[in-house]
């Protein structure tokens, strides 16, 4: 659960971005910037971020203010749970990352498994939708996210690294690497290894 000063500048920062989308006073726009830039002071001062940078991510995000969606592939094969190693912080997740504008969650998860592993796979079933600010990802993260996992089968290909992506493999439930805390926590990865025993049961949310 993130902390409430988290919850509090990102809603500051979703009243100010929808403000300023529909504001036709020079006075408004004023009052809404001077909002924004208090939700980034807030941001910057309980984080090692500096004030300029928050205020550039928050400004760099237009129109109505909505929750981004991140869309995760857990891929089971004999037991096992198909991880990928980033480089940004040689730590291990499932694969997958933002959704693109003018794909479905379904496709976008399908082209995000095929670009971090390699793999060709096919979208089973819907296993949960997240809250991101609901669960222990550290750190916090300056917007709104919802978290798609998705079960997947490959059908094709073989592993394969990118630029983004330095390793791959399967892991059983019991041995873990170390974990990307912004992308997967260890009660996710437990939580889809249950969905890989029985994915008959209903999807979770929130």
């Amino acid at each position: 659960m993130e902390p409430i000063w988290i919850d509090w500048a990102k809603r500051l920062q979703a009243l100010a971005q929808t403000g300023l989308t529909y504001a036709e006073s020079p006075y408004d726009v004023e009052r809404y910037e001077a909002v924004r830039h208090i939700a980034a002071e807030m941001a910057a001062n309980r984080s090692d971020v500096e004030l300029p940078r928050v205020l550039g991510l928050f400004s760099g995000d237009t129109g109505y203010a909505t929750p981004k969606v991140d869309v995760r592939a857990a891929i089971f094969h004999n037991g096992s749970i198909l991880l990928v190693r980033e480089r940004s912080d040689s730590r291990w997740t499932l694969p997958g990352g933002w959704a693109d504008v003018g794909e479905s969650p379904s496709a976008c998860v399908v082209r995000e498994a095929k670009e971090e592993t390699g793999y060709d796979v096919r979208v089973q079933k819907l296993l949960a939708v997240y809250d991101r600010s609901k669960h222990p990802h550290e750190p916090p993260f300056p917007f709104h996210v919802y978290k798609l996992f998705f079960l997947c089968e490959i059908v094709s290909g073989k592993a394969m690294r990118n630029n983004e992506i330095d390793d791959i493999g399967f892991f059983t439930r019991d041995v873990i690497p170390p974990l990307s805390l912004t992308r997967i926590t260890a009660q996710q990865i437990d939580r889809m290894f249950e969905y890989g025993e029985h994915p008959e049961q209903p999807a979770d949310f929130d």
